[in-house]
């Protein structure tokens, strides 16, 4: 029987490797004889040791062909301009941490943010598989509060915020904690490091015309790096495989600053703005949520960080459509999750009924949390990290997601730059 299964393994794998060759090296032009002499070379390898070893050109456009198959993501016009970094080589929890803080520092390119995936070994030794316990590598913390604390900080990252306590980390309780980075590899004990003062430029949301938004006390940071979803190639899976586009303002004013289970500061936006809120028939929400989206653009273009709104990505999703029809290609796709969340029967998205979802290889997968068989022990962290279990990991930079889909929906995909309705 266990014959039938590793041989079962080794054609399952070695069908999968020659799918992902053949297409890569005929989109990237090479010979006929090239593709015959790696896939030879494959096939040996894996009879001989179970697995194969991508190149680096292999890893590289592989990497960005996920990002193009991402069924869910609105930015794929720009997916042959991912930049990938091989960090198959780090072997330390401290090797690891130096490269995420150098993804951080690259992938912000000072205010000209640029697309960046680092990739680490894959989990062909499950004894020092290296694993990212952030959902992103910057990203706020959250206080559930107690009887005598009122709640602080993202809802969204309550749960791992009462891990971060456990491990021995301290925040200050507010609104813009930047969580440390947290690695394990196999079965080791996780490390937290702290993410350098300064490393990242938040920004303080001003509005162009309304003076007294600042009052409001309203920032974000400028680059989600996606960073616990796993990556796979050609058969091959790389877990910590940090990934970052650049935002789209309806996902931090109307998702991460306006949701109700995030920040919720719609009600404190209309207050500023002198709204009736005492009838829905004012459309107070959708006022507030508009100047709220201006006010991210405006702050983002006068820091000089890059962001997109959510008309103008729409009309890039369809020029990536138009690109890839040239090239022969269906376009994989979700509806549900390429409409903005901010007036989406006004983009040209919203009467596409072609999309659909082709779970195309490469791609990103969710993967079971890392941190899953420390959130009983977490919650027990006392008050200031208590989780209240509200917390959902978002499936895009910004918002948890289910954790049942984490747990059994690994054929699920998430975007860099957008939401779940």
């Amino acid at each position: 029987m266990n014959r039938i299964h590793q041989q079962r393994n080794v054609d399952e794998l070695t069908g999968q490797a020659e799918s992902f060759i053949t297409a890569c090296y005929q989109e990237l032009e090479k010979s006929q004889s090239e593709l015959e002499r790696r896939l030879a070379d494959i096939h040996e390898e894996v009879i001989l040791t179970g697995t194969y070893i991508h190149t680096e050109e292999e890893l590289a456009h592989g990497a960005r062909m996920a990002w193009r198959h991402n069924s869910r993501c609105i930015g794929r016009l720009f997916w042959h301009s991912l930049a990938v970094i091989d960090a198959r080589g780090a072997e330390t929890v401290e090797e690891v941490a130096g490269a995420l803080l150098r993804h951080v520092e690259q992938a912000y390119n000072g205010g000209k943010v640029r697309p960046v995936i680092t990739v680490f070994r894959s989990d062909e030794q499950p004894d020092r598989t290296i694993r990212i316990w952030n959902h992103q590598l910057i990203r706020y913390a959250g206080y559930p509060g107690d009887g005598e604390q009122p709640r602080a900080g993202d809802p969204a990252s309550d749960e791992f915020t009462a891990v971060c306590l456990k491990l021995g980390w301290q925040g200050s309780g507010g609104d813009y904690d930047i969580l440390p980075l947290v690695i394990s590899i196999g079965g080791e004990e996780p490390r937290w490091f702290p993410v350098p003062p300064g490393l990242v430029q938040e920004i303080p949301l001003t509005h162009p015309e309304i003076g007294r938004f600042p009052e409001l006390c309203l920032q974000w940071y400028p680059v989600p790096v996606v960073s616990d979803m796993c990556l796979e190639i050609g058969g091959i899976r790389y877990p910590a495989a940090p990934f970052n586009g650049w935002y789209m303002e309806t996902e931090i004013g109307s998702r991460n600053l306006g949701d109700i289970e995030r920040y919720n500061r719609l009600q404190a936006v209309a207050d500023l703005l002198g709204l009736d809120r005492s009838t829905n028939t004012s459309l107070w929400k959708d006022r507030a949520l508009l100047e709220l989206n201006r006010a991210v653009l405006h702050s983002f273009k006068q820091a000089g960080v890059s962001i997109v709104d959510h008309h103008t990505a729409a009309d890039q999703f369809v020029r990536f459509q138009e690109q890839e029809s040239r090239q022969g290609r269906e376009v994989s796709g979700k509806w549900g999750w390429l409409i903005p969340p901010m007036s989406p029967s006004s983009t040209p998205i919203w009467n596409d009924n072609t999309l659909r979802d082709l779970h195309l290889s490469p791609r990103f997968m969710y993967q079971k949390k890392a941190y899953a068989d420390k959130l009983d022990t977490a919650a027990a962290a006392g008050p200031s990290g208590e989780a209240d279990g509200s917390a959902s990991l978002h499936v895009g930079p910004d918002e948890p997601a289910p954790e049942s889909e984490q747990q059994g929906a690994t054929e699920a995909l998430t975007c860099p730059f957008h939401h779940p309705r």
